[in-house]
Protein backbone atom coordinates (compact mmCIF):
# COMPACT_ATOMS: atom_id res chain seq x y z
CA UNK A 1 0.00 0.00 0.00
CA UNK A 2 1.25 3.46 -0.89
CA UNK A 3 2.15 5.63 2.18
CA UNK A 4 -0.35 8.34 1.16
CA UNK A 5 -3.24 5.88 1.54
CA UNK A 6 -2.92 5.73 5.34
CA UNK A 7 -4.29 9.27 5.79
CA UNK A 8 -5.98 10.36 2.58
CA UNK A 9 -7.25 13.76 3.73
CA UNK A 10 -3.84 14.89 4.96
CA UNK A 11 -2.29 13.50 1.79
CA UNK A 12 -4.66 15.53 -0.37
CA UNK A 13 -3.62 18.75 1.39
CA UNK A 14 0.05 17.84 1.06
CA UNK A 15 -0.23 16.84 -2.61
CA UNK A 16 -2.18 19.96 -3.58
CA UNK A 17 0.33 22.19 -1.81
CA UNK A 18 3.24 20.49 -3.56
CA UNK A 19 1.62 20.55 -7.01
CA UNK A 20 0.73 24.23 -6.68
CA UNK A 21 4.34 24.92 -5.73
CA UNK A 22 5.65 22.99 -8.74
CA UNK A 23 3.17 24.50 -11.22
CA UNK A 24 3.57 28.31 -11.12
CA UNK A 25 1.38 28.75 -14.24
CA UNK A 26 -1.48 26.63 -12.89
CA UNK A 27 -4.20 29.17 -13.72
CA UNK A 28 -2.91 29.64 -17.25
CA UNK A 29 -2.81 25.89 -17.82
CA UNK A 30 -6.35 25.50 -16.59
CA UNK A 31 -7.52 28.38 -18.78
CA UNK A 32 -5.92 26.77 -21.83
CA UNK A 33 -7.45 23.39 -21.08
CA UNK A 34 -10.84 24.97 -20.35
CA UNK A 35 -10.81 26.65 -23.76
CA UNK A 36 -9.90 23.31 -25.34
CA UNK A 37 -12.66 21.51 -23.40
CA UNK A 38 -15.23 24.09 -24.48
CA UNK A 39 -14.28 23.48 -28.11
CA UNK A 40 -14.58 19.73 -27.65
CA UNK A 41 -17.99 20.04 -25.96
CA UNK A 42 -19.18 22.18 -28.87
CA UNK A 43 -17.80 19.62 -31.34
CA UNK A 44 -19.65 16.80 -29.55
CA UNK A 45 -22.88 18.80 -29.77
CA UNK A 46 -22.41 19.28 -33.52
CA UNK A 47 -21.55 15.61 -34.08
CA UNK A 48 -24.57 14.60 -32.01
CA UNK A 49 -26.76 16.81 -34.18
CA UNK A 50 -25.41 14.95 -37.22
CA UNK A 51 -25.85 11.61 -35.45
CA UNK A 52 -22.26 10.33 -35.44
CA UNK A 53 -20.62 11.05 -32.07
CA UNK A 54 -19.39 7.56 -31.18
CA UNK A 55 -16.96 6.15 -33.78
CA UNK A 56 -18.25 2.94 -35.39
CA UNK A 57 -16.86 0.16 -37.52
CA UNK A 58 -17.77 -3.37 -38.43
CA UNK A 59 -15.84 -6.40 -37.25
CA UNK A 60 -14.92 -7.22 -40.85
CA UNK A 61 -12.90 -3.98 -41.00
CA UNK A 62 -10.48 -5.46 -38.45
CA UNK A 63 -9.46 -8.27 -40.81
CA UNK A 64 -5.97 -6.80 -41.18
CA UNK A 65 -5.43 -6.88 -37.43
CA UNK A 66 -5.86 -3.15 -36.83
CA UNK A 67 -8.41 -0.35 -36.86
CA UNK A 68 -8.51 1.72 -40.08
CA UNK A 69 -6.46 4.91 -39.61
CA UNK A 70 -9.31 7.40 -39.91
CA UNK A 71 -11.46 5.53 -37.40
CA UNK A 72 -8.49 5.11 -35.05
CA UNK A 73 -7.96 8.88 -35.03
CA UNK A 74 -11.60 9.42 -34.10
CA UNK A 75 -11.38 6.82 -31.31
CA UNK A 76 -8.31 8.57 -29.89
CA UNK A 77 -10.30 11.80 -29.82
CA UNK A 78 -13.64 10.44 -28.61
CA UNK A 79 -12.25 7.71 -26.35
CA UNK A 80 -14.90 5.16 -27.35
CA UNK A 81 -16.05 2.91 -30.16
CA UNK A 82 -18.78 0.58 -31.31
CA UNK A 83 -17.64 -2.51 -33.18
CA UNK A 84 -20.64 -4.12 -34.83
CA UNK A 85 -21.18 -7.75 -35.68
CA UNK A 86 -18.37 -9.17 -33.56
CA UNK A 87 -20.48 -12.26 -32.86
CA UNK A 88 -23.59 -13.42 -34.68
CA UNK A 89 -27.04 -12.47 -33.48
CA UNK A 90 -27.79 -16.18 -33.08
CA UNK A 91 -24.79 -16.61 -30.77
CA UNK A 92 -25.76 -13.53 -28.74
CA UNK A 93 -29.31 -14.87 -28.41
CA UNK A 94 -28.01 -18.25 -27.26
CA UNK A 95 -25.85 -16.59 -24.62
CA UNK A 96 -28.79 -14.46 -23.51
CA UNK A 97 -31.08 -17.48 -23.16
CA UNK A 98 -28.36 -19.49 -21.42
CA UNK A 99 -27.83 -16.75 -18.84
CA UNK A 100 -31.58 -16.50 -18.24
CA UNK A 101 -31.77 -20.22 -17.60
CA UNK A 102 -28.75 -20.09 -15.29
CA UNK A 103 -30.40 -17.34 -13.23
CA UNK A 104 -33.74 -19.13 -12.95
CA UNK A 105 -32.34 -22.61 -12.38
CA UNK A 106 -30.24 -21.43 -9.46
CA UNK A 107 -32.86 -19.15 -7.87
CA UNK A 108 -30.51 -16.18 -8.13
CA UNK A 109 -32.95 -13.47 -7.02
CA UNK A 110 -33.75 -15.13 -3.69
CA UNK A 111 -30.09 -15.80 -2.97
CA UNK A 112 -28.84 -12.32 -3.79
CA UNK A 113 -31.55 -10.67 -1.67
CA UNK A 114 -30.30 -12.71 1.29
CA UNK A 115 -26.94 -11.01 0.89
CA UNK A 116 -28.21 -7.46 0.35
CA UNK A 117 -25.88 -4.86 1.83
CA UNK A 118 -22.62 -6.65 1.04
CA UNK A 119 -22.04 -4.40 -1.96
CA UNK A 120 -22.17 -0.78 -0.81
CA UNK A 121 -21.59 0.52 -4.35
CA UNK A 122 -24.74 -1.07 -5.77
CA UNK A 123 -26.61 -1.57 -2.50
CA UNK A 124 -29.90 -0.32 -3.94
CA UNK A 125 -29.92 -3.25 -6.36
CA UNK A 126 -30.20 -5.83 -3.59
CA UNK A 127 -33.98 -5.74 -3.41
CA UNK A 128 -36.71 -6.22 -5.96
CA UNK A 129 -35.75 -7.24 -9.47
CA UNK A 130 -31.98 -6.89 -9.82
CA UNK A 131 -30.57 -5.21 -12.92
CA UNK A 132 -26.86 -5.79 -12.31
CA UNK A 133 -26.31 -9.47 -11.61
CA UNK A 134 -23.45 -10.48 -9.31
CA UNK A 135 -22.58 -13.40 -11.55
CA UNK A 136 -19.15 -14.00 -13.04
CA UNK A 137 -18.76 -17.62 -14.13
CA UNK A 138 -21.82 -18.73 -16.08
CA UNK A 139 -20.84 -20.68 -19.17
CA UNK A 140 -22.10 -17.96 -21.55
CA UNK A 141 -19.96 -15.32 -19.81
CA UNK A 142 -16.87 -17.51 -19.93
CA UNK A 143 -17.54 -18.46 -23.57
CA UNK A 144 -17.91 -14.81 -24.52
CA UNK A 145 -14.68 -13.78 -22.80
CA UNK A 146 -12.72 -16.45 -24.64
CA UNK A 147 -14.36 -15.75 -28.00
CA UNK A 148 -11.75 -15.64 -30.77
CA UNK A 149 -13.61 -12.77 -32.44
CA UNK A 150 -13.65 -10.73 -29.24
CA UNK A 151 -9.95 -11.43 -28.76
CA UNK A 152 -9.19 -10.08 -32.24
CA UNK A 153 -11.38 -7.04 -31.58
CA UNK A 154 -9.61 -6.23 -28.32
CA UNK A 155 -6.18 -6.71 -29.86
CA UNK A 156 -7.02 -4.33 -32.72
CA UNK A 157 -8.35 -1.69 -30.31
CA UNK A 158 -5.35 -2.16 -27.99
CA UNK A 159 -3.06 -1.28 -30.90
CA UNK A 160 -4.55 2.21 -30.98
CA UNK A 161 -2.66 2.76 -27.73
CA UNK A 162 1.00 3.67 -27.34
CA UNK A 163 2.43 0.62 -25.61
CA UNK A 164 6.14 0.94 -26.47
CA UNK A 165 8.19 3.44 -24.47
CA UNK A 166 11.63 4.28 -23.16
CA UNK A 167 11.18 1.71 -20.40
CA UNK A 168 10.23 -1.03 -22.87
CA UNK A 169 6.85 -2.50 -23.70
CA UNK A 170 4.16 -1.38 -21.25
CA UNK A 171 1.75 -4.12 -22.26
CA UNK A 172 1.26 -6.72 -24.96
CA UNK A 173 -1.72 -5.71 -27.14
CA UNK A 174 -2.16 -9.22 -28.54
CA UNK A 175 -2.35 -11.15 -25.27
CA UNK A 176 -5.47 -10.62 -23.21
CA UNK A 177 -6.15 -11.31 -19.54
CA UNK A 178 -9.66 -12.49 -18.74
CA UNK A 179 -11.36 -10.16 -16.25
CA UNK A 180 -14.39 -11.61 -14.46
CA UNK A 181 -17.07 -8.93 -14.60
CA UNK A 182 -20.85 -9.07 -14.23
CA UNK A 183 -24.08 -8.86 -16.22
CA UNK A 184 -26.71 -6.25 -16.88
CA UNK A 185 -30.28 -7.43 -17.52
CA UNK A 186 -32.41 -4.33 -17.27
CA UNK A 187 -36.14 -4.69 -17.67
CA UNK A 188 -38.53 -2.14 -19.24
CA UNK A 189 -39.71 0.49 -16.79
CA UNK A 190 -36.74 0.11 -14.45
CA UNK A 191 -35.69 3.26 -12.58
CA UNK A 192 -33.27 1.68 -10.05
CA UNK A 193 -30.08 1.37 -12.07
CA UNK A 194 -29.38 4.92 -13.21
CA UNK A 195 -25.82 5.92 -12.39
CA UNK A 196 -24.67 9.53 -12.47
CA UNK A 197 -21.63 10.49 -14.58
CA UNK A 198 -18.39 9.03 -13.24
CA UNK A 199 -15.10 7.32 -14.09
CA UNK A 200 -14.09 3.98 -12.57
CA UNK A 201 -10.30 4.01 -12.85
CA UNK A 202 -9.58 5.61 -9.48
CA UNK A 203 -10.58 8.81 -7.70
CA UNK A 204 -8.13 10.53 -5.34
CA UNK A 205 -5.43 8.26 -6.79
CA UNK A 206 -5.30 10.44 -9.90
CA UNK A 207 -3.72 13.23 -7.85
CA UNK A 208 -2.02 11.35 -4.99
CA UNK A 209 -0.49 8.30 -6.67
CA UNK A 210 2.97 9.08 -8.12
CA UNK A 211 2.30 6.84 -11.14
CA UNK A 212 -0.88 8.77 -11.93
CA UNK A 213 1.07 12.02 -11.70
CA UNK A 214 3.29 10.56 -14.40
CA UNK A 215 0.22 9.68 -16.47
CA UNK A 216 -0.85 13.34 -16.38
CA UNK A 217 2.68 14.77 -16.51
CA UNK A 218 2.08 16.81 -19.67
CA UNK A 219 -1.06 18.32 -18.14
CA UNK A 220 0.71 19.17 -14.89
CA UNK A 221 4.27 19.96 -15.88
CA UNK A 222 4.60 19.95 -19.68
CA UNK A 223 2.40 21.05 -22.56
CA UNK A 224 -1.27 20.25 -21.77
CA UNK A 225 -2.09 20.20 -25.48
CA UNK A 226 0.35 17.29 -25.91
CA UNK A 227 -1.31 15.12 -23.26
CA UNK A 228 -2.01 11.67 -24.73
CA UNK A 229 -4.65 9.63 -22.86
CA UNK A 230 -3.70 6.62 -24.99
CA UNK A 231 -0.13 6.41 -23.69
CA UNK A 232 0.02 3.31 -21.49
CA UNK A 233 3.59 3.62 -20.22
CA UNK A 234 2.75 4.76 -16.68
CA UNK A 235 -0.83 3.51 -16.40
CA UNK A 236 0.31 -0.07 -15.85
CA UNK A 237 2.05 1.06 -12.63
CA UNK A 238 -0.84 2.91 -10.96
CA UNK A 239 -2.12 1.66 -7.62
CA UNK A 240 -5.73 1.97 -6.46
CA UNK A 241 -7.35 1.92 -3.03
CA UNK A 242 -8.96 -1.52 -2.79
CA UNK A 243 -12.74 -1.31 -3.02
CA UNK A 244 -15.65 -3.03 -4.81
CA UNK A 245 -16.02 0.27 -6.69
CA UNK A 246 -12.45 0.29 -8.04
CA UNK A 247 -10.92 -1.97 -10.69
CA UNK A 248 -7.46 -3.22 -9.76
CA UNK A 249 -6.36 -4.28 -13.26
CA UNK A 250 -5.15 -2.13 -16.13
CA UNK A 251 -7.92 -1.83 -18.71
CA UNK A 252 -7.35 -0.14 -22.03
CA UNK A 253 -11.13 -0.08 -22.40
CA UNK A 254 -14.15 -0.89 -20.36
CA UNK A 255 -16.72 -2.58 -22.49
CA UNK A 256 -19.76 -4.73 -23.00
CA UNK A 257 -21.14 -7.15 -25.54
CA UNK A 258 -24.79 -6.64 -26.41
CA UNK A 259 -27.19 -9.55 -26.01
CA UNK A 260 -30.34 -7.65 -27.01
CA UNK A 261 -31.24 -4.65 -29.14
CA UNK A 262 -31.02 -1.37 -27.18
CA UNK A 263 -30.48 2.32 -27.72
CA UNK A 264 -31.20 5.79 -26.37
CA UNK A 265 -34.13 5.65 -23.95
CA UNK A 266 -33.65 1.95 -23.21
CA UNK A 267 -31.75 2.53 -19.96
CA UNK A 268 -28.42 2.16 -21.66
CA UNK A 269 -24.93 3.63 -21.42
CA UNK A 270 -24.18 7.34 -21.68
CA UNK A 271 -20.73 8.76 -22.41
CA UNK A 272 -18.92 12.07 -22.29
CA UNK A 273 -16.98 11.28 -25.48
CA UNK A 274 -13.92 13.46 -24.90
CA UNK A 275 -10.84 11.28 -24.37
CA UNK A 276 -8.64 13.99 -22.86
CA UNK A 277 -11.23 15.44 -20.49
CA UNK A 278 -9.60 13.86 -17.43
CA UNK A 279 -6.66 16.25 -17.89
CA UNK A 280 -9.06 19.17 -17.45
CA UNK A 281 -10.66 17.46 -14.43
CA UNK A 282 -7.25 17.00 -12.80
CA UNK A 283 -6.42 20.71 -13.18
CA UNK A 284 -9.91 21.76 -12.04
CA UNK A 285 -9.32 20.29 -8.56
CA UNK A 286 -6.16 22.36 -8.08
CA UNK A 287 -7.86 25.75 -8.53
CA UNK A 288 -8.18 28.25 -5.68
CA UNK A 289 -11.96 27.90 -5.26
CA UNK A 290 -11.66 24.23 -4.23
CA UNK A 291 -11.16 23.58 -0.46
CA UNK A 292 -7.63 22.56 0.49
CA UNK A 293 -8.65 19.05 1.63
CA UNK A 294 -10.95 18.32 -1.33
CA UNK A 295 -10.55 17.26 -4.94
CA UNK A 296 -13.89 18.36 -6.41
CA UNK A 297 -15.77 15.64 -4.55
CA UNK A 298 -13.35 12.74 -5.16
CA UNK A 299 -13.73 10.11 -2.41
CA UNK A 300 -11.29 7.29 -1.61
CA UNK A 301 -12.49 3.85 -2.62
CA UNK A 302 -15.27 5.24 -4.83
CA UNK A 303 -15.84 6.08 -8.45
CA UNK A 304 -14.76 9.58 -9.51
CA UNK A 305 -17.92 11.62 -9.96
CA UNK A 306 -18.46 14.35 -12.51
CA UNK A 307 -20.11 16.91 -10.23
CA UNK A 308 -22.25 19.70 -11.61
CA UNK A 309 -20.85 22.15 -9.05
CA UNK A 310 -17.30 21.73 -10.32
CA UNK A 311 -17.58 20.29 -13.82
CA UNK A 312 -20.60 22.01 -15.31
CA UNK A 313 -18.70 22.77 -18.52
CA UNK A 314 -18.78 19.08 -19.53
CA UNK A 315 -22.36 18.15 -18.64
CA UNK A 316 -23.91 19.13 -21.95
CA UNK A 317 -21.62 16.59 -23.68
CA UNK A 318 -23.31 13.60 -22.00
CA UNK A 319 -24.48 11.44 -24.89
CA UNK A 320 -26.56 8.25 -24.99
CA UNK A 321 -25.41 5.41 -27.21
CA UNK A 322 -27.05 4.93 -30.61
CA UNK A 323 -28.99 1.72 -31.18
CA UNK A 324 -26.81 -1.34 -30.66
CA UNK A 325 -27.85 -4.84 -31.67
CA UNK A 326 -27.13 -8.30 -30.26
CA UNK A 327 -23.55 -9.27 -31.08
CA UNK A 328 -22.36 -5.65 -31.25
CA UNK A 329 -19.72 -4.50 -28.77
CA UNK A 330 -19.17 -1.14 -27.04
CA UNK A 331 -15.79 0.09 -25.73
CA UNK A 332 -14.76 3.17 -23.77
CA UNK A 333 -11.40 4.38 -22.46
CA UNK A 334 -10.91 3.80 -18.76
CA UNK A 335 -10.67 7.57 -18.12
CA UNK A 336 -13.90 8.31 -19.96
CA UNK A 337 -16.77 9.77 -17.96
CA UNK A 338 -19.84 7.57 -18.37
CA UNK A 339 -23.27 7.13 -16.86
CA UNK A 340 -26.40 4.97 -17.14
CA UNK A 341 -29.72 6.43 -18.21
CA UNK A 342 -31.97 6.85 -15.15
CA UNK A 343 -34.97 5.08 -16.70
CA UNK A 344 -35.59 2.28 -19.17
CA UNK A 345 -38.43 3.62 -21.29
CA UNK A 346 -38.23 0.89 -23.93
CA UNK A 347 -40.19 -2.32 -24.36
CA UNK A 348 -37.43 -4.97 -24.37
CA UNK A 349 -34.87 -6.01 -21.77
CA UNK A 350 -31.53 -4.25 -22.16
CA UNK A 351 -29.02 -7.09 -21.62
CA UNK A 352 -25.22 -7.12 -21.86
CA UNK A 353 -22.16 -9.04 -20.70
CA UNK A 354 -19.50 -6.70 -19.33
CA UNK A 355 -16.25 -7.61 -21.09
CA UNK A 356 -13.31 -5.22 -20.84
CA UNK A 357 -9.96 -5.16 -22.63
CA UNK A 358 -7.23 -6.01 -20.10
CA UNK A 359 -4.05 -6.71 -22.07
CA UNK A 360 -1.20 -8.72 -20.64
CA UNK A 361 1.16 -6.79 -18.35
CA UNK A 362 2.76 -7.63 -15.02
CA UNK A 363 -0.04 -5.92 -13.11
CA UNK A 364 -2.74 -7.95 -14.85
CA UNK A 365 -0.75 -11.19 -14.65
CA UNK A 366 -0.58 -10.74 -10.86
CA UNK A 367 -4.34 -10.26 -10.74
CA UNK A 368 -4.92 -13.51 -12.64
CA UNK A 369 -3.17 -15.38 -9.84
CA UNK A 370 -5.78 -14.03 -7.41
CA UNK A 371 -8.70 -14.52 -9.78
CA UNK A 372 -8.03 -18.12 -10.83
CA UNK A 373 -8.83 -19.69 -7.42
CA UNK A 374 -12.05 -17.66 -7.29
CA UNK A 375 -13.04 -19.02 -10.70
CA UNK A 376 -12.24 -22.58 -9.67
CA UNK A 377 -14.28 -22.27 -6.44
CA UNK A 378 -17.17 -20.27 -7.90
CA UNK A 379 -16.43 -17.28 -5.68
CA UNK A 380 -16.89 -13.67 -6.77
CA UNK A 381 -14.14 -12.03 -8.80
CA UNK A 382 -11.66 -10.58 -6.23
CA UNK A 383 -12.39 -7.00 -7.35
CA UNK A 384 -16.04 -7.18 -6.29
CA UNK A 385 -18.09 -7.63 -3.13
CA UNK A 386 -17.80 -11.21 -1.82
CA UNK A 387 -21.30 -12.47 -2.59
CA UNK A 388 -19.80 -15.84 -3.63
CA UNK A 389 -23.20 -16.88 -4.94
CA UNK A 390 -22.03 -19.33 -7.58
CA UNK A 391 -20.17 -21.76 -5.34
CA UNK A 392 -22.93 -24.36 -5.70
CA UNK A 393 -24.62 -23.10 -8.88
CA UNK A 394 -25.63 -25.70 -11.43
CA UNK A 395 -24.14 -24.96 -14.85
CA UNK A 396 -21.23 -22.88 -13.61
CA UNK A 397 -18.21 -22.94 -15.93
CA UNK A 398 -15.16 -24.92 -14.86
CA UNK A 399 -11.60 -25.35 -16.09
CA UNK A 400 -12.91 -27.98 -18.48
CA UNK A 401 -14.98 -25.36 -20.29
CA UNK A 402 -11.94 -23.29 -21.19
CA UNK A 403 -10.51 -23.40 -24.69
CA UNK A 404 -6.76 -23.10 -25.17
CA UNK A 405 -7.24 -19.35 -25.60
CA UNK A 406 -9.41 -19.23 -22.49
CA UNK A 407 -6.80 -21.14 -20.46
CA UNK A 408 -4.15 -18.64 -21.47
CA UNK A 409 -6.38 -15.65 -20.78
CA UNK A 410 -7.25 -17.05 -17.33
CA UNK A 411 -3.61 -17.81 -16.46
CA UNK A 412 -4.12 -21.58 -16.35
CA UNK A 413 -1.28 -22.05 -18.83
CA UNK A 414 1.34 -19.71 -20.30
CA UNK A 415 1.00 -17.98 -23.64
Amino acid sequence: MQPWMSDVRSSIVKVKTELRRRIPDLKERFAAMSAWAEREVAAVAEERRRGNVVPELRYEELAGGGVPAGVADRIRRRGCAIVRGVVSQAQAAAWNDGIGGYIERNDYVTKVQAKAGIDKYFASLGAGDPQIFQLYWSRPQVEARQSEALARTRAALNRIWKYEGSAGRAFDPDRECSYGDRLRRRGPGDTTLGLSPHADGGSVERWCDPAYQNVYAEVLFGDPMKYDPFDGQHRVHTEAIASPAVCSVFRTYQGWTGLTRQGAGDGTLQLVPIAGLMGWIVLRALQDDVPEDELCGAKPGAALALERRWHDLAWSAITSLPTVGPGDTVWWHNDLIHAVEPEHRGTLSSNVIYIAAAPWCEKNEAFLKRQLPAFQDGRSCPDFAPHDLEVDFEGRATIGDLTQLGRRQMGVEPW
